[in-house]
């Protein structure tokens, strides 16, 4: 399984919410991203969000398009984001939306994981790539 590793760049903007977003404390953001290295693409997506701040505990979930090239091979595809938070232990899992690879990522599956570190971000994609989807 190849793994791939390398920095990106995120900005997050609040976007309007609905009446029962807004009564229950539930966040809406857009996010556009920049991914660099063997992960050469655009990400764009949408994210809802819920955070204790006093207890540290919250959730969201995130649909994003990432566009551009892997290893090489240009195409696009989605990553579905859910992450947690209990009490300050955060546990994330972003995942390839199973059948969502386009041209040449077709058939492409696999798990990415988020790293924070000196106030950068970083990605570690272990990913496959199948047969072509149909």
């Amino acid at each position: 399984m190849p793994h791939i590793s390398g920095e990106f760049n995120v900005k997050m903007a609040v976007e309007a919410m609905s009446a029962v977003a807004a009564d229950s404390g539930i966040g809406r953001m857009s996010l556009d991203k920049q991914y660099h290295g063997a992960l050469d693409a655009f990400g764009s997506g949408e994210m809802l969000a819920y955070m204790d701040r006093e207890l540290g505990s919250g959730a969201y979930v995130a649909m994003e398009r990432v566009q551009g090239t892997l290893d090489g091979r240009r195409g696009s595809f989605l990553l579905c984001h859910t992450g947690t938070m209990e009490r300050g232990a955060a546990g994330l899992k972003v995942a390839v939306v199973p059948d969502s690879g386009r041209d040449e990522l077709s058939g492409l599956g696999g798990t990415l994981q988020i790293r924070v570190e000196g106030g950068k971000h970083y990605y570690d994609f272990d990913y496959t790539l199948g047969p072509a989807v149909a």
